[in-house]
């Protein structure tokens, strides 16, 4: 079996090693959503990993609620993301961008007061995030379906502009309870039209968005990452093991490069769930590599690539504190540990200060 240090095939993508950097929020952009050199910075010095996957990223004006979060819909924002991937690149790294529409997760005051869209009119649990403090988010409103083709040109334009921003791929960001995640649930999905009732009606946009940006980067440059087991956002389902197994059937069918899946445990972190990991049946639902996630270290990272499910293992806040996790893991060396208090501050502090590992050794 492979080790986490041998190289593995992700579509088009050669990547040196096993060990993906998941994707992680960090609210560093300048204003108008614009990536900075800062987080050129940050993602250049992560970039022994396999593949970074990049922060979510906003498809559009509608489908971004975060303060400081990038986005790819304007002609700056690509420019501004040329920084990253030419440092990345010159580093010797690959780097894929997660494209993000929130869905019902935008609050109000990013939408000059407009409600946001959902697959149906629902409310999220909890608080939003607003430039101006936290505030309950509000119901939401049904997409109409004469609105899907803009949403599907929307991710379109965002992979156009992914690509010539110099990235790798692109990942869409079908999982966490966002918009595509609220199709594909029935918790949150009360449709009665050709995106709602049955499985195969509510993994309908999932699959059109995908072909959509297939058209722009290519199937071997696309990804996905879904949130399968358990509660996410409020986002839920009565029987998921009839939904996801072919809703990866329909991306196996496009080709895509590969998938990635985000399984809390009981234990997990963040987000804990005791309905199973569907990673199992997923697994044969799909033809291409299987990238898992949440809560993995070295042993069990390792342990799930002898399993045979698993090809490559994502690792999102090891990575956020240890830019040479690679390394680390390879040599057994002791890890740094994320501070909480500085994930979506402004600024250094908690996003490029994080020692390497000589530096960590000279310390001492």
């Amino acid at each position: 079996m492979p080790t986490l240090f041998d190289p593995v095939t992700l579509g088009a993508i050669e990547a040196p090693n096993r060990i993906l950097m998941a994707p992680l929020t960090r609210g560093r952009a300048a204003p108008g959503f614009v990536p900075n050199a800062l987080m050129a910075e940050y993602y250049t010095q992560r970039a022994s990993a396999g593949l970074i996957i990049s922060e979510a990223t906003g498809i559009s004006r509608q489908g971004l609620g975060w303060p400081s979060a990038p986005g790819i819909w304007t002609e700056e924002q690509t420019e501004g993301w040329k920084q990253t991937t030419a440092s990345v690149h010159q580093a010797g790294g690959r780097i894929v961008l997660q494209m993000w529409h929130m869905g019902r997760i935008v609050h109000p005051d990013y939408l000059d007061g407009e409600p946001p869209v959902s697959s149906s009119a629902t409310t999220a649990p909890g608080h939003a995030y607003t430039p101006t403090g936290k505030k309950p988010y509000e119901q939401a409103r049904a997409l109409r379906t004469d609105e899907i083709p803009g949403l599907l040109d929307d991710y379109a334009k965002a992979a156009r502009n992914a690509m010539a921003a110099g990235f790798d791929g692109v990942q869409i960001h079908a999982a966490n309870g966002y918009l595509i995640d609220q199709f594909l649930r029935d918790g949150s999905n009360l449709r009665e039209d050709e995106y709602g009732g049955s499985p195969d009606n509510r993994t309908r946009l999932l699959a059109e968005i995908t072909e959509a940006v297939v058209r722009e980067a290519g199937a071997d440059r696309t990804s996905v990452r879904l949130s399968p087991n358990g509660d996410s956002q409020g986002v839920d389902d009565s029987n998921p093991e009839a939904v996801f197994p072919l809703a990866v059937q329909k991306l196996s069918d496009l080709g895509i490069g590969f998938l990635e899946l985000r399984e809390p445990g009981p234990e997990g972190t963040f987000g804990r769930t005791d309905v199973p990991k569907l990673s199992p049946l997923i697994r044969k639902a799909f033809d291409g590599p299987l990238v898992l996630n949440s809560d993995y270290g070295a042993e069990d990272g390792q342990a799930a690539l002898d399993s045979g499910i698993a090809d490559a293992v994502s690792y999102g806040r090891t990575f956020l504190a240890n830019p040479d996790l690679p390394r680390r893991f390879r040599e057994g060396l002791p890890l740094n540990e994320s501070n909480m208090a500085t994930w979506y501050i402004p600024g250094p502090e908690g996003y490029t200060d994080y020692p390497f590992a000589e530096e960590t050794v000279a310390a001492e």
